[in-house]
C-alpha cells in the first residue's frame, strides 16, 4: 500500500515553496520583518506571539542564537495574525504562479489531503506546532484548502520526527549531522541555512564520531545508518494514521491528481532545488 512517506512528498512541493518563493518574502518585508525574522515568525505564527525558546523547541535543528536574533522582536513589529494573513496570501499568489491552468484541478486532491488532516486532527497530542495550526480555521478557497490539508499533515509528521529523533538522543545539530551524513544533503547547506558555525558543527561531527555514527569524514557508519532508519522508519510510522481513511484506491489516486502539480512547482522554480 503506498505509505505516508510517499504521500507526504509527492504533495511537498506545493507547501514548501512558501519558504523561498519571493511572494513570502514581500509580504514579510512589508510587516518589517528580514528574511529570517519571516521565517520563523510566519511559521511559529500559529502558537500566538511565542518567546524564542518555544521555536528553539518546535523548529529543533536550529542555533537558538539565530532565533534569539529574530524573536521575540518580529512581535514588536508585527502581530501573528497579521503574518498568518500574509501567508495565505503568499501562498495563494505563488501557487497560482506556479500553476498556472492546473489550478482548477485541485478540488479533488483538496478533498483526499483534507479528509487525512482532518483525521490528523483527532491526535494532536504530543504535536505542539502542529495543534496550534489545526486550531485555526479551514480557509475557503479550495487552492489554499489542499495549501492548508498539506501544512497540516506536515507539521504533524514534523513533530513525530522530532520525537523520534529524541528517542535516539540526537540534538539539533546532531540531526543535521546525520542527515548530511546519508549524502543526501550536503553539510555546508544545512550548517548555513541552521546558523550552525564552522566550529559547532565540527563538535558536532567529533560527538558522533566518538558514538561511532559517523566517520572522520562525517559519513554514516554503519551504526549511523542503522539509527537514522530507525529515526525514519518511527517517523513514517507516526505520521501513518492520518492517512489510514484512505483506501489503495484513493491512495493511488492522491499520488496521480498531486504529481502533476508538484512537478509544476518545481519546474516554475518556485523551490530552490530539483528533486
Amino acid at each position: 500500500m503506498t505509505n505516508a512517506r510517499e504521500l507526504w512528498r509527492i504533495l511537498e512541493p506545493l507547501h514548501g515553496m512558501i519558504y523561498f518563493v519571493p511572494e513570502g518574502q514581500q509580504r514579510y518585508a512589508a510587516l518589517g520583518l528580514d528574511r529570517t525574522a519571516g521565517y520563523f515568525a510566519s511559521r511559529a505564527a500559529a502558537l500566538g506571539p511565542v518567546s524564542a525558546e518555544v521555536v528553539i523547541a518546535t523548529f529543533y535543528n536550529f542555533n537558538p542564537t539565530l532565533v534569539h536574533g529574530a524573536i521575540p522582536a518580529a512581535w514588536e513589529k508585527t502581530t501573528p495574525e497579521a503574518l498568518l494573513a500574509a501567508r495565505l496570501d503568499a501562498a495563494d499568489t505563488a501557487l497560482r504562479r506556479g500553476l498556472g491552468d492546473l489550478v482548477t484541478q485541485t478540488g479533488e486532491l483538496g478533498a483526499l489531503a483534507r479528509r487525512a488532516a482532518e483525521k490528523a486532527c483527532e491526535t494532536p497530542q504530543g504535536r505542539p506546532l502542529f495543534a496550534a495550526h489545526a486550531a485555526l480555521p479551514w480557509p475557503e478557497e479550495p487552492l489554499l484548502a489542499l495549501w492548508w490539508a498539506q501544512t497540516l499533515l506536515r507539521e504533524y509528521r514534523g513533530d513525530g520526527h522530532l520525537a523520534a529523533l529524541l528517542l535516539e538522543g540526537l540534538s539539533g545539530i546532531e540531526a543535521l549531522v546525520v542527515h548530511s551524513g546519508s549524502g543526501e544533503v550536503t553539510a555546508e547547506a544545512l550548517r548555513r541555512t541552521r546558523g550552525w558555525s564552522t566550529e559547532e558543527w565540527s563538535a558536532a561531527v567529533d560527538g558522533l564520531r566518538v558514538r561511532r555514527l559517523v566517520d572522520g569524514e562525517g559519513v554514516l557508519t554503519e551504526a549511523g545508518l542503522e539509527l537514522r532508519a530507525r529515526v525514519e522508519g518511527r517517523t513514517d510510522e507516526m505520521a501513518e494514521g492520518p492517512y489510514t481513511v484512505l483506501d489503495q484506491t484513493e491512495r493511488e489516486r492522491y499520488v496521480e491528481l498531486a504529481r502533476p502539480l508538484s512537478r509544476a512547482i518545481v519546474a516554475a522554480g518556485l523551490l530552490p532545488f530539483k528533486k
